[in-house]
């Protein structure tokens, strides 16, 4: 199977499945054309957002991060977190000096169809009040809250 044959089916999966939350969901896909361009996807929920007379946006980017698009003013990443160690060597007056911190940095999703898996698992986790925490379409139980 040749790469171009390889991308032509995730693509048709990955509209499949933007399909089907459409019809099983009404989750409606609100991409701009440059949004498209730049690998995006960006979908409009059937419930409210914390913002009055606004409707909740996820979007999926092609860097591996979900993002919520409308709420406080800028959008924030629902990715998953964990800590991990950074270190730097910087020069002073008594030569070089390592230095090491822990930061908080965001675990990405590196396909597109499970960035969308991900933001129908959110979605139906945080929002929706799913019965027993269960995605029928992936047909996977979700046991990891997608809170920060």
């Amino acid at each position: 199977m040749s790469v171009t044959t390889w991308r032509l089916e995730q693509e048709a999966r990955e509209n499949a499945f933007a399909r089907r939350l459409l019809v099983e969901y009404n989750i409606k896909e609100v991409t701009t054309q440059r949004q498209a361009k730049n690998g995006t996807r960006e979908f409009e929920f059937p419930v409210s957002s914390r913002r009055p007379a606004s409707k909740l946006r996820l979007a999926c980017f092609k860097s591996g991060y979900v993002r919520n698009q409308n709420s406080c003013g800028n959008p924030y990443q629902i990715n998953k977190t964990y800590k991990q160690e950074r270190r730097y060597t910087f020069l002073d007056e008594n030569g070089l000096k390592d230095y090491k911190t822990m930061q908080i940095a965001r675990q990405k999703v590196w396909t597109q169809i499970a960035r969308l898996n991900y933001m129908l698992e959110y979605y139906l986790n945080n929002y929706f009040g799913y019965k027993n925490n269960r995605c029928e379409y992936s047909g996977l139980r979700s046991t990891q809250s997608y809170t920060n």
